[in-house]
């Protein structure tokens, strides 16, 4: 295989160097969006059972033209926590990907993306077989032969959750995995993200998680109770009341747990990088994860000094026609490598 060579170094964007900063900038900066109208696919990722509806993940799909389509590598991008397919970092990997000739997927979480009529059910951090579906989906009625996997920060604990999931049995076409500030580490991300620094972000996905969980329980009455949601005051509260309940953990400590990518990475068999920063706010890995990785030849693990939390804005270069999306560039990168280094012969 061709071996990959990325660097390490990372200089933020001037006057960006905090972690808050990057990581507030880098959710509010509009990226240039160049790309063809999508086609809406959605996926069913679960049967229907008894008097449930079948569970449903709508996909924004960009299609190279026929008939190389197949060879193409096609890159499945999924967003973090209350994200979705217009994320603004998922328009600016898939804007990225489109010009290199690639395919791209941009996938929404069960109930993201104005779907939560789709699915009986909540989205949580452990459904990777909902990337497995999509995966397989597209793989097996487009004929694909070259897939990859983005995630960021909850996306990327689903890529890696998956990727270790299946282990050294991953389809062949899946020759790389990327995961961008991944929570792996779900407690340990939790508990951080309620310390008093970081209650803007707590404060700010608890209200979009409360207003979901209101529209849920309009729309499936029989389901869920609205009462659940009194007076929750941190995520921890939401998934001990919520997201336990409602998706078969025991507590959040048992979610957090069976959840967590960080279990399964040892098992990871799949070329992976893994991009963090050290002042991420609320993102964690703690030792035992980092010795996993360390400990892991299919990991490349890249961690920064600045970056924040999914931001990594550095000074954009107008000469090179670089944006100074740093995550971006070193993730199409990679992945075009490994594209490249995992692709067949052609046959006339």
């Amino acid at each position: 295989m061709t071996p990959i060579t990325l660097s390490p170094d990372f200089k933020p964007r001037r006057f960006l160097s905090n972690g808050h900063l990057q990581t507030i900038f880098g959710n509010l900066l509009r990226r240039h969006d160049s790309l063809p109208e999508p086609v809406a696919q959605l996926v069913e990722v679960s049967p229907a059972r008894g008097s449930q509806i079948a569970s449903q993940v709508l996909c924004h799909v960009h299609w190279q033209p026929l008939p190389r389509r197949p060879e193409r590598p096609t890159i499945i991008i999924l967003h973090g926590l209350e994200g979705s397919s217009r994320s603004q970092y998922v328009i600016g990997n898939a804007n990225k990907l489109w010009r290199a000739g690639c395919n791209v997927v941009r996938m929404n979480m069960r109930n993201c993306g104005g779907t939560e009529r789709l699915t009986p059910t909540l989205y949580h951090s452990g459904l990777s077989t909902d990337v497995e579906r999509v995966l397989r989906f597209f793989r097996d009625s487009q004929k694909l032969q070259s897939i990859a996997l983005i995630g960021y920060s909850m996306g990327g604990n689903l890529m890696l959750k998956l990727a270790g999931d299946l282990g050294a049995d991953a389809p062949p076409e899946l020759h790389s995995v990327v995961g961008v500030s991944p929570a792996v580490d779900l407690q340990a991300s939790a508990n951080a993200l309620h310390n008093w620094q970081n209650r803007f972000y707590e404060r700010r996905f608890l209200r979009a998680l409360l207003r979901r969980f209101r529209r849920k329980a309009m729309l499936f009455p029989h389901v869920f109770d609205p009462q659940r949601g009194a007076h929750i005051r941190s995520l921890r509260d939401f998934d001990d009341r919520i997201t336990a309940l409602y998706s078969g953990f025991q507590s959040a400590d048992d979610y957090y747990h069976r959840a967590a990518a960080a279990r399964v990475l040892d098992r990871i068999a799949v070329p992976t990088l893994i991009l963090h920063a050290l002042d991420d706010p609320f993102v964690r890995l703690i030792e035992p994860t980092r010795a996993v990785i360390a400990a892991n030849p299919n990991i490349t693990f890249i961690e920064t000094a600045h970056g924040g939390h999914c931001a990594f804005l550095a000074e954009p270069d107008p000469a090179t026609h670089n944006d100074g999306y740093w995550a971006e560039h070193t993730a199409l990168r990679y992945i075009l490598e490994h594209a490249a280094a995992s692709a067949k012969p052609l046959t006339s």
